[in-house]
């Protein structure tokens, strides 16, 4: 597991669990913004249809780093704050590096109780989505 994805999982499990929504939203107030080529072509990200808000994403790898890009409106907190977790913790990462991230992740963050099943299946369908993206283009 990489060091910053492992460090934002102790932070969750070191809070009580009625407080860690409250972290998952205080994350979503930092997710980047979408660079400006991909924000003009939207068709270049791809939709995670599983998550109940409109979520779009995309990454390449550069020099041997993922970078990764995500779209979700501010309406929607809960999908932009498990975007800004994975964005924060994987982000730089190799690829190697995000394939070796259980599938069960997100729910190692405790969220369980606090979100619906059809809200973790989003969030675990975002991870699926970055694997897949970066198997895809390591093929290429």
């Amino acid at each position: 597991m990489p060091a910053a994805l492992a460090e934002i999982i102790d932070d969750f499990q070191a809070i009580e669990e009625s407080e860690r929504l409250q972290l998952l939203l205080e994350f979503s107030r930092s997710l980047p913004a979408l660079p400006e080529r991909f924000a003009q072509h939207p068709e270049l990200l791809e939709q995670v249809v599983e998550c109940q808000s409109p979520l779009f994403l995309t990454l390449q790898i550069e020099d041997g780093a993922v970078q990764l890009y995500f779209s979700a409106p501010p309406e929607a907190p809960t999908t932009r704050g498990f975007a800004s977790v994975l964005h924060e913790g994987l982000n730089g990462c190799s690829p190697a590096e995000i394939l070796a991230v259980p599938d069960d992740m997100p729910e190692q963050l405790g969220l369980t109780r606090a979100l619906t099943p059809l809200r973790l299946r989003g969030m675990s369908a975002m991870l699926g989505r970055i694997k897949r993206q970066i198997r895809a283009q390591i093929a290429d």
